[in-house]
């Protein structure tokens, strides 16, 4: 099953970093992968989306249209994260 999932907050390969490692540690996904122009991410799993969506929420990359203040500071956490983790 493909999962196509657009998100807020993409900043740049840190944020990538962080996501594809985050949802990769999720049983049964296969395959991630991410478009920053269109903040669009793709992933091949059994794995029901909700699962997906709620990790991607936490990271602070919540699907488009659910964005608070609080996703953007910790979507600036993971961004530094995922910098260093490179």
């Amino acid at each position: 099953m493909i999962h196509k999932i657009e998100v807020e907050n993409i900043k740049c390969g840190g944020c990538m970093n962080s996501i594809k490692t985050a949802l990769l540690k999720i049983e049964n996904a296969n395959e991630v992968s991410i478009d920053k122009e269109t903040d669009t991410i793709i992933i091949h799993s059994d794995t029901d989306r909700s699962v997906f969506i709620k990790t991607l929420s936490s990271l602070g990359y919540p699907e488009k249209g659910n964005n608070t203040l609080l996703h953007k500071g910790k979507s600036l956490v993971s961004c530094a994260v995922g910098n260093l983790t490179k």
